[in-house]
């Protein structure tokens, strides 16, 4: 099994309802420079690749359009502009039309923040017999 990756960077600005560590900061509009990362598992094609990385590219554009220079809060399927809900935002736009999608991750890299978005759990009965067998 092989995980392969590209990233897109995009440009964007939100406001974030006030938590009792940000003092108010965090509800000013303000900007962030995001860095987002696809990857993909999967066995090696005839061609040699898991996906052609200029194929992944071009299925990344709409994401990437979708939120680059944009007000974030005003994009209704986002929610609250959240780096939670951008990984899963990107998630969806891509999951439909990539076959071993297995991780987004979305980061602040001025703030040293980011977060990784596995899709939804998949619940395995065998797995979780064995895991409560061994607790």
């Amino acid at each position: 099994m092989f995980e392969i990756f590209k990233e897109f960077r995009f440009e964007a600005a939100h406001a974030l309802d006030d938590s009792a560590y940000s003092h108010g900061r965090y509800t000013r509009l303000h900007g962030h420079s995001y860095r987002a990362e696809v990857f993909v598992c999967g066995e090696r094609t005839n061609a040699g690749w898991v996906l052609d990385l200029g194929e992944l590219e071009a299925l990344m554009v709409a994401a990437h359009d979708d939120l680059d220079h944009h007000f974030l809060n005003e994009i209704p399927e986002l929610g609250p502009p959240t780096l939670e809900n951008l990984a899963y935002f990107i998630w969806n736009r891509l999951k439909p039309q990539i076959d071993g999608l297995q991780k987004i991750a979305v980061y602040r890299d001025s703030c040293g923040e980011g977060c990784a978005y596995y899709g939804p759990q998949r619940t395995n009965t065998t797995t979780a017999a064995k895991e409560v067998a061994h607790a």
